[in-house]
């Protein structure tokens, strides 16, 4: 679950999906993935690479973990936001 400030927390085992996006791609990862990521990148921001690059995650770590870190290192992406046009996309309901 995210607080006031768009930080991941933990609550129980439950965590709420998060994924990266540009305010600017028309699609929802969640729900167009192949027409978000081809928009992502023809427009040249290789979002999955850049997430990858910044993960902070290993083959020792549980599958559990492994999702955390992915939801800090969208965090801290969004957070520092360098070129000003990150955002976290909270998974639509009913979609698990």
């Amino acid at each position: 679950m995210a607080d006031s400030q768009g930080q991941t927390e933990v609550t129980g085992t439950k965590l709420d999906t998060y994924l990266l996006s540009t305010i600017d791609n028309p699609y929802n990862p969640f729900t167009h993935f192949d027409e978000w990521y081809a928009w992502d990148a023809e427009s040249g921001y290789h979002t999955p690479s850049y997430l990858a690059r910044v993960t902070r995650t290993s083959d020792e770590l549980s599958d559990t973990d492994q999702e955390l870190a992915i939801q800090y290192a969208i965090d801290e992406i969004v957070e520092m936001n360098v070129l000003g046009v990150y955002v976290k996309v909270r998974e639509p309901s009913g979609t698990k």
